[in-house]
């Protein structure tokens, strides 16, 4: 980590007397996964210790990756002994009581973080969550994880519908909107305090920070804890008196506090000895804390202290002189080789080092103030400056060592479970076949497509190069990489080669990395299946890896849900495409319930959600597949899946409904975000759903030709898929009955599958519409359409048979079959049916007047009928008025928008010649119109 110092201020050294700046959290270069130098904890802990790893089971909450949350990143510092209270900055700190916002902003070692938590320390009666950011490039997602959970540490409550992102990159905006309602109904105000908020650098989490202060007031004193301008609109907090700044020149120690700060040290100088530190140091608390600990070691202090030179090479020297020369051979070799660790126990740094006595060394060191820090439950880290440093003489004094250390970690923490600290550390080892092992073996290859650690894992093996390896490890994450980014030739390129290394191992069969490796090639392999149209190369995978199951530790099977729940979700789409609904729904369902709540498996959950609504689509259960689609999409915002990481099936499927229910606007702008989808959810159901829905759009619009043109591509695959087959023959027919063509239409009928009775449906009207209504009849009659199909598909049979009992003179028959299908399609919500069927319904959607009941004279002074009839969106939205729903309520209902609403409102008012909804109702109900 480099220092950042204003004024041409010297390098950032932070472990000091009145201006020790604990860093509890990793500076990772990659959110979730931990810098080559991470340890996260160490990997053997005491019996107290939590246990560590990446994805053992453990109590209490947990981050969006699945890890507990760092307990030490919500804790208060607490000042050292030598710390120097000034007050001058602690009363000037009381203004965060009165401003929503409140910003400490110095540079490295300036003394930020204990004046703030000196003042916390000062006012105990408030609540106040602490929290420190971690590694810069942090997602929203993580960010937000551990703001909540600093909140539930202070003992704010937070409501079940404020829940913690299962996404470490990406956050909806419903989670600040949620929050800022909670703070801002509160009595007395939480105080927040974010300590190193420099390393948060995404510009979305500073706009949603801003978003919260501005909606929770007064509920929130935010105070930021920063190296750096934050992203925030600091003029306008200025601008309107709400924003309390400490800057570096405040923060600058005065010549009589730095005087103080030299006695709590035990040094007594003279004034002018002050003045010349002070001066030389800029008032910088490091420096003046780098200067007591020299001169308290120097024969003659005084001289020390006007020798000293407070550039970065100096402080380097200062470091290597007086921290680490200090010290014996065996430490000083100790600080050098954890220098390649960000955090470690006593048995990490055991490891890494070769010795056996390191917790005794490190409990020293931390005691001596040589610059290594304890941050709680037996973890330590040095001071990030030092170990910059170290690292640099590292490599001069042992060159090529380092990446030996960084595989000794490695080993050491994937002994331990610690994945992501060890697929860093293998990393930076350059051991590419010992990184990707650890990824296969860990069966934790699935992570590439599941969102939490994809784009971690993607950027960390893009360091891979072709030749990183020679067994199918590497091979196999290769073609995981491939496939997770929609590169479906490379990536079965790939998959191909790491079966064929993978049947040279020699390992024996039971041995679990040999069933982790074909584990890994039969989830890919079933994911290339349903990429490709392959059905029965997706049975065959999944068989496969099945029988691999009992090979495997049942423990590495629960730690990773996701593994299973993308293969029955690869099963489940395949099996769709192959027309085998049955086996496509069970498979599915299985699918949606593995991991319930598990951020791993959040993806394949919302996807094989979205399939089951596409099912119900299929099978003409509209309302049902809406249900289910929003369910989908529910999982979505409340994982914090944003496209495109979604399938965007449950567009598609809301699309397919709205054109059913004859809103069309609706349709199209749905089916234009059904594109924004995961690349490796991509698949031929998914194209050919796209193009079908696109299709009934134009032929619902009136323009044949367009819908002929959204199917006749095709979709490529390796096999034929009965019903898109099926449907796309249906929309062809259909495109040529409204272009005249009958005959055209008629022969495209041989490819529409009888087994399926939206299909058999969809001919049956080809035929009455090509004039052969007895041929349409006996369609329906052999394929025996009943109960198990959906409204959408019996509605529109009963308008086959009542067509045909029409054309037959059989007028009785065919009332009663247009009433039937009326009811069912008001039930439903459909308008299409009835629209497609033409003028001929019109005679049959009123009463004949022999059973019309005689309409009683209308009172004098009754209202006039409407001077234009209500439309249908128009009837449903007064409806809705009747039933005393709000708005939002109908708008929700009838899945439109608020500002449709309130245009059908105002059309259906003009129409009734009333002014208000009670009126409405009233003059709706006299015309029976409800």
């Amino acid at each position: 980590m480099t220092s950042a110092h204003q004024g041409g201020g010297p390098p950032a050294v932070e472990h000091h007397a009145g201006a020790h700046e604990p860093h509890t959290g990793s500076r990772d270069p990659q959110p979730g996964f931990h810098d080559p130098r991470t340890g996260p904890h160490d990997p053997q802990p005491g019996p107290h210790d939590p246990q560590p790893g990446l994805h053992a089971p453990q109590p209490g909450p947990h981050d969006p990756h699945g890890d507990p949350f760092l307990s030490t990143r919500f804790a208060v510092p607490a000042p050292p002994d030598t710390f120097l209270r000034r007050e001058r900055l602690a009363g000037h700190l009381d203004g965060a009581l009165r401003t929503p916002l409140t910003m400490v902003n110095g540079s490295a070692g300036a003394g930020k973080t204990l004046l703030v938590a000196d003042w916390v320390a000062g006012h105990p009666e408030l609540p106040v969550a602490w929290l420190t950011t971690d590694t810069d490039g942090q997602g929203a997602g993580m960010f937000w994880a551990y703001l909540l959970q600093a909140l539930r540490t202070c003992g704010v409550p937070l409501p079940g519908d404020i829940a913690s992102p299962a996404d470490a990159n990406r956050v909806g905006d419903a989670l600040p909107t949620r929050l800022a309602a909670l703070l801002g109904g509160r009595d007395r105000p939480v105080v927040l305090v974010l300590d190193e908020f420099d390393r948060v650098t995404a510009p979305e989490i500073a706009a949603q920070l801003d978003f919260l202060l501005r909606h929770s007031a007064p509920g929130l004193r935010l105070v930021l804890v920063t190296r750096t301008e934050p992203l925030l609109p600091l003029h306008r907090y200025r601008a309107a008196g709400e924003l309390t700044e400490i800057r570096d020149a405040e923060l600058a120690f005065t010549p009589g506090e730095a005087a103080r700060l030299m006695e709590a040290h035990g040094l007594r100088l003279s004034p002018a000895a002050v003045r010349g530190v002070v001066e030389r140091t800029r008032g910088w608390a490091a420096g003046l804390r780098l200067c007591a600990l020299a001169a308290g070691e120097a024969p003659d202090p005084e001289l020390c202290l006007k020798e000293f030179e407070a550039d970065r090479s100096a402080v380097a020297d200062f470091l290597l002189a007086e921290v680490l020369k200090r010290q014996d051979d065996g430490t000083q070799e100790l600080l050098l080789r954890v220098s390649v660790l960000d955090r470690f126990g006593p048995r990490l740094a055991n490891a890494v080092t070769g010795r056996a006595d390191a917790e005794a060394v490190l409990a020293r060191l931390h005691r001596g103030n040589a610059f290594v820090q304890h941050v709680g439950h037996g973890v330590y880290r040095l001071h990030p400056l030092f170990a910059e440093i170290l690292r640099a003489h590292l490599r001069m004094r042992r060159p090529g060592l380092e990446p030996e250390l960084h595989r000794r970690a490695a080993v050491c923490l994937r002994t331990a479970g610690a994945l992501p600290a060890a697929l860093g550390h293998g990393a930076a080892a350059d051991d590419w076949e010992f990184t990707a092992s650890a990824l296969v073996d860990d069966l934790a290859l699935g992570q590439f497509f599941t969102g939490p650690r994809a784009d971690i894992l993607d950027a960390l093996f893009s360091r891979m190069g072709p030749q990183g390896g020679d067994g199918p490890a590497p091979e196999l994450v290769r073609a995981a990489a491939r496939l997770s980014r929609g590169d479906l030739a490379g990536g079965a390129v790939r998959l191909r080669r790491a079966r064929e290394r993978a049947a040279r191992y020699d390992g024996p069969a039971g041995e679990t990395g040999t069933a982790a490796v074909r584990m890994g090639c039969a989830l890919l392999d079933a994911l290339v299946a349903r990429l490709s149209g392959a059905p029965g190369r997706a049975e065959d995978a999944v068989r496969e890896a099945e029988a691999l199951r009992d090979l495997l530790p049942a423990e590495l099977l629960d730690r990773h849900p996701e593994f299973f729940a993308l293969l029955l979700d690869h099963l489940g789409s395949a099996r769709l495409w192959a027309g085998d609904f049955a086996g496509a729904r069970a498979a599915l369902t299985r699918a949606a319930a593995t991991g319930p709540g598990a951020p791993a498996t959040a993806l394949p959950r919302e996807d094989a959600l979205a399939r089951l609504a596409l099912l119900d689509v299929l099978h003409g259960w509209p309302g049902r597949a809406e249900r289910t689609a929003r369910a989908a999409l529910a999982e979505t915002e409340r994982s914090g899946i944003a496209r495109p990481a979604s399938s965007g099936v449950e567009r598609l499927v809301l699309a397919a409904v709205a054109v059913e229910r004859e809103d069309l606007g609706q349709a199209r702008a749905l089916l234009d975000t059904a594109g924004e989808s995961h690349p490796a959810l991509r698949d031929p159901v998914l194209e050919a759903g796209r193009a079908l829905v696109a299709a009934r759009l134009h032929l619902a619009r009136g323009e044949p030709g367009a819908a002929w043109r959204a199917v006749e591509p095709g979709v490529p695959a390796d096999a034929v898929s009965p019903w898109a087959r099926g449907e796309t023959a249906l929309v062809a027919a259909a495109a040529g009955l409204a272009e005249g063509r009958p005959r055209d239409a008629v022969a495209l009928l041989p490819e529409v599958p009888r087994d399926q009775p939206a299909c058999v449906v969809g001919a049956a009207r080809v035929l009455l519409a090509a004039g052969q209504p007895e041929a349409a009849v006996r369609l329906l009659d052999r394929a025996a359409v009943d109960e198990d199909a959906g409204p959408a598909v019996t509605v529109r049979a009963a308008l086959v048979r009542a067509r045909a009992a029409d054309r037959a003179g059989d007028a009785s028959a065919a009332r009663r079959l247009v009433a039937h299908a009326v009811t069912e399609a008001h039930r439903e919500g459909l308008r299409r049916p009835l629209a497609e069927a033409g003028s001929w319904i019109r005679p049959y959607l009123t009463p004949t007047p022999r059973h019309r009941r005689p309409t009683p004279p209308r009172p004098t002074g009754s209202p006039s009928p409407p001077v234009e009839e209500l439309s249908g969106r128009e009837r449903d939205v007064v409806r809705g008025l009747a039933l005393a729903m709000s708005t939002e309520e109908i708008a929700a209902d009838l899945y439109v928008s608020v500002n449709t609403v309130k245009t059908h409102l105002k059309n259906a008012y003009r129409k009734l010649s009333v002014g208000r909804r009670s009126e409405a109702v009233r003059r709706a109900r006299e015309l029976g119109l409800l």
